[in-house]
């Protein structure tokens, strides 16, 4: 057995220099590891330097609150703007204030320095993670701070993270975001997707104003900047309003060219967009339909559309007429699924339709293929049914202007839209807060929602040439 015995070496630890005046050239001098030179002249200061060449300030004091040492950073050498000298002065300055109020000011001034040096991409993170967080509705339920998040999360993503994403917070100014206006309004702005803008797009940058004026706004309440530079940006020229209603002859070509088997899309979207045509609901409120929701009362069905998937943020009772019934069985009887609409999505087989899936198969699809050699296109329903191009906001713009061609008042027909009626029959203006916190006659308003919707169906049933069957069940 050998007689040797090896005794570990310990561990190589920092280089670490005694009390010296410390010098701006000693700050430049280049080192083999880390090394920590501590000041005679200013007792506490010193200076930590790295192999790489990063000379840092700081101070050690002791925290009269608690007893123990702390260390606060000052910031890091330059021979131009922050030099020893300064160093020196702004040690000064916090021991003259006392030490309790060094440990407050170390602190403030830390965390002003790491707002301050956030980026643009940064703080956006930080905004969605802010917009999602949950917090308590009114219902009791817990639901993202924002419910429609995920849009100006969208918008935030697209428009500012690939443009200004790499600028500091601080450092963005109104000029930058005219810019970005100007190009998108030109179609010259191209997004991480490789997507350009399209020209002379009004909505687009009002997109992007909105999204930049809660940010910049949401920025200033959380300190990153003084002042917002999402103001006076301009006057925007005037959005001229869709007026796209749909012709009897459009109607039943429509109808009926859902029914063909040829067609790329669905089975489900199309009958959601059958649907939407016979209740006037919008597209994220029956998308989202679960069979729990249907109920039968006095032997008339309804379709109960929870507040958190409604624009208003209240619950809607939408009566159910034999048309609409007829569609929800078909929808039903394809599959066993809670969701009614409920297409497949990340593997889920049960969820419910993609919020624009009723857009997407109306004006059609462009995606890129696996490899990303080419795009593929995918024509949508207008284009091969041989119709004018229109949005499913637009059937409920048809099934609304047809209901009042028939002769069904506008105080019912702003019912079914979900819409407050803000006069009484005779024309007569109503007070608010009379109708949001007095008046809750909700029988009434599901009859009138009713009457409406009936006589929509008996003039769609003219049109398309199809009898439904009365007293029509839902499915099991």
């Amino acid at each position: 057995m050998s007689d040797i015995t090896t005794i570990p070496t310990p561990p190589c630890k920092r280089a670490r220099k005694g009390s010296v005046i410390l010098t701006d050239r000693m700050c430049v001098k280049r080192v083999e590891v880390r090394t920590k030179i501590y000041d005679r002249k200013c007792p506490g200061l010193y200076v930590s330097i790295t192999t790489a060449g990063v000379a840092t300030f700081s101070f050690k004091f002791t925290d009269r609150e608690t007893g123990k040492q702390r260390t606060g950073w000052l910031g890091v050498h330059n021979p131009e703007t922050f030099t020893v000298e300064h160093a020196r002065a702004k040690v000064y300055g916090l021991k003259g204030r006392g030490g309790t109020a060094v440990a407050e000011t170390l602190r403030r001034q830390k965390a002003q320095a790491q707002r301050q040096g956030k980026t643009v991409a940064e703080a956006v993170e930080d905004r969605i993670a802010w917009m999602k967080a949950p917090v308590r509705k009114a219902d009791g339920e817990r639901r993202p701070r924002l419910e429609a998040w995920e849009g100006t999360a969208r918008h935030l993503q697209r428009f500012f993270v690939p443009t200004l994403g790499k600028m500091a917070i601080t450092d963005v100014r109104r000029a930058d975001l005219a810019e970005l206006q100007r190009d998108i309004f030109d179609g010259k702005y191209i997004d991480d997707k490789g997507n350009r803008t399209k020209q002379g797009s009004v909505s687009t940058v009002r997109h992007m104003r909105k999204a930049a004026s809660s940010f910049f706004g949401w920025c200033v309440e959380q300190g990153l900047i003084e002042n917002s530079p999402a103001t006076h940006l301009g006057a925007l020229d005037a959005e001229h309003g869709r007026n796209r209603v749909l012709t009897e002859d459009e109607i039943k070509t429509f109808w009926h060219g859902l029914d063909r088997e040829d067609l790329p899309w669905g089975r489900r979207t199309r009958l959601a967009l059958k649907f939407e045509l016979v209740t006037m609901l919008r597209s994220r409120e029956l998308l989202g339909a679960q069979r729990e929701e249907l109920v039968k009362v006095d032997g008339q069905d309804y379709l109960n559309v929870p507040l958190k998937r409604v624009k208003k943020r209240r619950p809607i009772v939408q009566p159910l007429t034999p048309l609409a019934l007829s569609i929800l069985n078909e929808a039903m009887r394809s599959s066993n699924h809670e969701h009614i609409f409920a297409t497949s999505k990340d593997g889920n087989v049960d969820a419910p339709a993609y919020r624009k899936a009723m857009a997407e198969a109306l004006r059609g699809r462009t995606a890129r293929r696996a490899d990303g050699s080419q795009h593929v296109r995918t024509p949508g329903l207008c284009a091969l049914l041989g119709l004018k191009p229109f949005t499913p906001h637009d059937l409920r713009r048809t099934a609304a202007s047809w209901s009042r061609n028939l002769g069904q008042p506008l105080s019912k027909i702003a019912l079914c839209l979900d819409h407050r009626v803000g006069k009484d029959d005779n024309g007569v203006k109503l007070s608010g807060v009379t109708l949001k916190h007095y008046v809750h006659a909700h029988d009434i308003e599901l009859r009138e929602k009713l009457e409406v919707l009936t006589a929509l169906e008996s003039w769609l049933l003219k049109v398309i040439g199809k009898q439904t069957e009365t007293g029509l069940r839902l499915a099991a």
